[in-house]
């Protein structure tokens, strides 16, 4: 039997692919999107299909609508994006999620929230386990977002408790692959793009600090695991690929895989950059039977084609004044990519 089934920040990378994946799979889909920083043609395969809707909106207002699960994914992921509008950032995660509860609590719906890998800060631990509760600063330029995914895991529980919501939270570390927007500001989309155009690719620091890069198609696979899942786990659950590799190392990979003639400068780190990011997926193996299945290599070449063969740059433009690359025809300037490159 299909399901009705809700995804707030659908129009976005990740949301985009759990959109097709539940849709392919014939559930009654509501995708939810005000498109800050995603793009309508992510879901044009989409629109006409009979078992898929689309809603412009902004979570952080209410909604009323009738479903049965709810996929809580609606907020600005990206450094360069979240940090555009903190504030707003805040709403998005600690409205939006009330939002969303209450209307899971008033339909008797489930609810899989999306966190994130940023609440456990610049970790003191690796590779970090749910349990770790995390070395956040909570005064940074980054706190908008770690912060408030940390008060919308609190708010999950608290409905848990409170009203008997079924609210499940997973945690998504570094998440890579088609349809991420060329001007995210991450480090991936950062590399590939810089290494396409034939520009410097811009490390902060040394480049020894370690990601961990778990390719989209897995993720969705796990977050469809979780919300299928009937059990009682009351904590939250780490989504990732815990093979890790530092941001120097993936520079010259994808420099070799685009057999791009792009350099590797260096500048100077930036403001509460995690030194380490790996998860132990410990629980996932064994509460799900999930763990990626998609090799760095792999998932890697798949996202080079997309952004050589399959996307049109005078198509984006930048969702806030923060530009990772200039505008088609326009003259590269190390310093302009220096001043806008992050590491997510």
């Amino acid at each position: 039997m299909s399901k009705r089934v809700l995804v707030t920040g659908g129009a976005g990378f990740i949301g985009s692919h759990l959109c097709r994946r539940l849709v392919a799979a014939g559930q009654d889909v509501i995708c939810l999107d005000n498109f800050f920083t995603s793009r309508k043609s992510n879901i044009a395969s989409l629109l006409q299909k009979p078992n898929f809707e689309l809603i412009r909106h902004d979570i952080t207002q209410p909604i009323w609508v009738e479903v049965d699960e709810i996929y809580n994914l609606a907020c600005p992921a990206s450094p360069v994006h979240y940090q555009h509008n903190p504030i707003k950032t805040v709403k998005t995660s600690v409205l939006g999620s009330i939002n969303v509860l209450g209307i899971a609590k008033r339909v008797g719906a489930k609810v899989l929230h999306a966190s994130t890998s940023e609440v456990y800060g610049d970790p003191e631990v690796s590779p970090q386990r749910e349990e770790y509760h995390g070395n956040v600063n909570p005064i940074g330029v980054r706190a908008c977002y770690d912060e408030g995914k940390r008060c919308a895991e609190t708010i999950c529980f608290d409905y848990r408790r409170m009203h008997g919501v079924d609210a499940r939270v997973v945690r998504i570390f570094n998440t890579y692959g088609p349809y991420m927007h060329p001007y995210d500001g991450r480090v991936v989309s950062n590399f590939i793009l810089s290494a396409l155009c034939g520009d410097d690719l811009v490390l902060h620091g040394s480049g020894a600090q370690s990601r961990s890069f778990c390719y989209v198609d897995d993720l969705v696979e796990g977050l469809v695991r979780r919300m299928e899942l009937d059990d009682d786990l009351a904590g939250p659950m780490n989504l990732g690929n815990p093979s890790e590799i530092t941001i120097a190392q993936l520079a010259q990979t994808v420099i070799e895989m685009t057999e791009s003639a792009s350099a590797i400068v260096h500048v100077p780190t930036r403001d509460d950059d995690p030194k380490r990011r790996r998860p132990d997926i410990s629980l996932a193996r064994e509460v799900l039977g999930w763990s990626p299945k998609v090799t760095l290599h792999d998932g890697l070449a798949r996202t080079i084609r997309y952004f050589r063969e399959e996307i049109d740059l005078a198509e984006f433009r930048p969702p806030t004044a923060n530009r990772m690359h200039p505008a088609p025809g326009a003259e590269s300037k190390v310093a302009d990519v220096a001043a806008s490159t992050v590491l997510a």
